[in-house]
């Protein structure tokens, strides 16, 4: 329980930190810009932020604790984005994954559904968990997320993350 309050506890201060950044305009860019597709117009949004409540695990591990997690995106011209997420991984120890991406819209045919692939760096899978994720090296691994959407607004979407062979988050998000 002491360990489930304390990741608790640094997701929060994640989050506290994501807050406190400065507000994205055209002008400003945290991400490179070689991430954005060149000659592509300017997304209409500039940013994301999603919130995880709940993921679902396949296997049920005793060990296993809640996973929560809060990101932030950067909207880049021809449907890309970059981001960092703040999370307790499932055996509760703080982490991060930095990453970019790409979102494909209107998913067969339908302009609501959507699919996201991120791929970078996850940091927090360390002793003794270090080989829970695979090619871990002190705590850091590369990794790969493939998401399944549904925008339920302009602003809103659901999504679906799907955790190799470890489960499915669930997670809510709003561009702004």
């Amino acid at each position: 329980m002491k360990l489930l309050a304390h990741s608790t506890i640094r997701v929060i201060l994640g989050a506290l930190a994501l807050a406190a950044l400065p507000a994205m305009s055209q002008e400003t860019r945290h991400c490179p810009s070689f991430l954005g597709v060149q000659g592509a117009a300017e997304p209409v949004k500039r940013g994301e932020i999603t919130f995880s409540p709940y993921t679902h695990h396949w296997s049920q591990n005793p060990e296993h604790k809640p996973v929560v997690l809060l990101a932030l995106d950067e909207q880049l011209p021809g449907n890309r984005f970059c981001g960092v997420s703040f999370f307790s991984n499932s055996f509760g120890q703080p982490s991060v994954y930095l990453y970019a991406g790409q979102q494909f819209n209107g998913l067969l045919g339908s302009p609501q559904l959507f699919v996201k692939v991120t791929a970078g760096i996850l940091y927090g899978y360390v002793a003794p968990y270090e080989d829970k994720v695979p090619l871990n090296h002190h705590g850091f691994s590369p990794a790969i997320i493939p998401s399944l959407g549904y925008k339920i607004s302009p602003q809103d979407s659901l999504q679906m993350k799907i955790l190799g062979n470890a489960g499915l988050m669930f997670s809510w998000g709003r561009l702004f």
